[in-house]
């Protein structure tokens, strides 16, 4: 591996970080990105919650698009092709798994580059380069690893004293 890429990946490696999140109220979560960014909302949508914020999915929609266009600008400015502009559009695809169960099944990213004219093979080069420096994308396509505890705070947060979730029958006193 070149110097450059130690030094670029490393640096990525600096930035990623913790994330805390802290119920508000309903579905709203205010998201702690740390001391130097400003806190991100996010909710669910309607009905499940009030919608004044993104959802996780819309989130990650931003966060492959966003890690897109920064790896094509670059690679863009590293092969001297002056970028006048940068437009991205992302759809984030929801579909329902064979438990019905509603998942993401795919990410759209289009990229609209505005560049000024007589670079195209330095841009088809970049073309063939830039997905493969992108983290998020890489990292969501070949699947990451999710590991996952739950450790309730509070007098009866003992996971011995939880009962099983259940499906709600209709019947329940409200």
């Amino acid at each position: 591996m070149s110097d450059h890429a130690n030094r670029t990946e490393g640096s990525a490696e600096r930035e990623a970080g913790a994330v805390r999140l802290d119920l508000e109220t309903g579905y709203r979560f205010r998201v702690d990105l740390g001391p130097e960014f400003p806190p991100l909302m996010m909710d669910e949508p309607q009905p499940l919650g009030a919608g004044s914020g993104p959802n996780a999915s819309r989130v990650l929609g931003a966060a492959v698009g966003n890690c897109l266009s920064a790896s094509l600008l670059y690679c863009l400015r590293r092969a001297r092709i002056e970028v006048d502009g940068l437009h991205s559009e992302v759809q984030v695809v929801p579909e329902r798994n064979s438990e019905g169960r509603l998942r993401i099944g795919s990410i759209r990213v289009q990229l609209h580059p505005t560049l000024q004219p007589g670079n195209e093979g330095r841009f088809a080069r970049c073309l063939d380069l830039f997905e493969n420096f992108c983290v998020v994308t890489e990292s969501v396509r070949s699947g990451i690893t999710v590991e996952v505890s739950v450790e309730p705070i509070g007098a009866d947060a003992d996971p011995s004293n939880l009962e099983e979730p259940h499906e709600p029958t209709g019947q329940e006193e409200g």
